[in-house]
């Protein structure tokens, strides 16, 4: 309970923080229960095409070209940014780890191998590569978030890797050797949850990559033609963008409080986590 107690009083000493956590759970809720308090499907015609906000109850946000309702889209959409973004984000974060675990603790050969692999995917411009992978296999949010997953792995296998070059020469580490515990024991109760902090806040940061890059999918054509996302949303707006902007700027501005409410809460968990800092 003191433990507990002290994170919860050290993150709400962040102001930016608690406002990007009152945000992001606001988007976290809409994503849930919005389409069952709203049920209109995004794709249905409700109204008239270009209908401005506010100009009729039946598309309260107003419409786009085609007369589809802005904030039915705008309700599923989180649901698809949130989903893309979190399923990529833990792919990756379970390939980076597994990764960087196995090279910063068995060093030699197996780490100059991983670390090899490793570059080579770091020398590959991250969002390209996505869209070759996206446009080779059939757009799908499985899809989208498997190619994003596989550009974002690098950053974290290196994390990874210095904690544990670092960590494996402690003295706790070193007795566990000695007193025969075995290896994957070694890693997974006592190495990795030591350097769990630093992959937390790199974790918050990359759901914010993703849920971008998936609006840049989405804008180009290369999203998922199944589903309604904000970057699909600000895709179909941009042929009306001087005559009805909201199309793009309502869908734009759900996209930048998201992310910047997540950085938020990244650097309130990095100073949180790091109380040294």
């Amino acid at each position: 309970m003191i433990a507990r107690a002290s994170f919860i009083e050290r993150y709400y000493r962040s102001r930016t923080g608690v406002i990007g956590l009152i945000i992001l759970l606001f988007v976290i809720l809409m994503a849930i229960f919005g389409p069952i308090l709203y049920p209109v499907d995004p794709w249905d015609m409700v109204a008239r095409p270009l209908q401005w906000p506010s100009f009729g109850p039946e598309a309260p946000f107003g419409s786009d070209v085609l007369g589809r309702d802005v904030l039915s889209g705008l309700v599923n959409g989180a649901r698809v940014s949130l989903i893309i973004g979190v399923s990529a984000t833990a792919a990756a974060v379970t390939i980076g780890v597994t990764i960087g675990a196995l090279a910063g603790y068995f060093r030699g050969i197996v780490d100059d191998v991983l670390m090899r692999i490793t570059e080579v995917f770091q020398t590959i411009p991250n969002f390209l590569f996505v869209i070759v992978l996206v446009a080779v296999f059939r757009p799908s949010v499985f899809t989208i978030s498997a190619a994003i997953a596989v550009v974002s792995w690098p950053a974290v296998a290196r994390l990874v890797r210095g904690q544990f070059l670092s960590l494996r020469q402690r003295a706790f580490v070193e007795s566990c050797v000695v007193i025969g515990m075995s290896t994957p024991r070694i890693i997974f109760t006592q190495i990795l949850p030591n350097c769990m902090a630093p992959v937390i806040v790199t974790a918050s940061i990359m759901v914010a990559t993703a849920i971008l890059i998936e609006a840049g999918l989405s804008f180009l054509g290369l999203g998922d033609p199944n589903v309604m996302s904000w970057g699909a949303m600000i895709g179909f707006g941009r042929q009306s963008l001087r005559t009805a902007w909201y199309l793009t700027l309502i869908p734009g501005v759900a996209i930048q409080l998201t992310v910047l409410s997540i950085s938020f809460v990244g650097e309130a968990l990095n100073d949180t986590l790091n109380p040294r800092l």
